[in-house]
This record gives C-alpha cells, sequence and structure tokens, in this order.
C-alpha cells in the first residue's frame, strides 16, 4: 500500500450549504466521503434515512452510496472524499 498515493488521492473541500442550496442526491463509486459540521446546522440526507448535523457532528458515506445535505439555514461541513483501496 503506497501512502503518499493514498494522501495524494484524497479530495478535501468545505461547503457551505444554505437554505437555497440545492445538491442533488449523487454517489461517489470510487470514494468513501466523511462530512464534518463546522458551523451551523443542517441535514445530511442518505438513500435510506437522514441524519442531523450540528457543530461536531460528523456523517460517514460509504462508496456508491447516495447524499445530500439540506440546511434551512446556513451549514458549514469539511467534507473528505477517500479513495477505495482494492
Amino acid at each position: 500500500m503506497d501512502l503518499n498515493l493514498i494522501k495524494e488521492a484524497t479530495i478535501k473541500n468545505i461547503y457551505h450549504i444554505s437554505a437555497e442550496s440545492k445538491v442533488p442526491m449523487h454517489a461517489h463509486e470510487k470514494h468513501d466521503e466523511i462530512f464534518y459540521c463546522i458551523k451551523g446546522s443542517g441535514i445530511g440526507v442518505l438513500e435510506d434515512g437522514e441524519i442531523e448535523f450540528s457543530v461536531g457532528k460528523a456523517m460517514i458515506v460509504p462508496a456508491g452510496k447516495k447524499h445530500s445535505l439540506k440546511s434551512n439555514g446556513d451549514l458549514y461541513v469539511t467534507a473528505f472524499l477517500i479513495p477505495i483501496i482494492e
């Protein structure tokens, strides 16, 4: 296992999801995704349920699972896309 390749292939983002944001349901076939709430509150939407977000809460989405985010106000999350090792 080449840890440097994994490090280089990991994608990091910060998202602001406002009440007006429309994030379509989608999946990442070759990456797990971890969301961590850094400010505000909202909902993590999964194909089989929802998770409430507030500061310090996290959601792990396995590769291939459809997901989205929504908020009635402002939700700020960091997101990490981590490649699947086969």
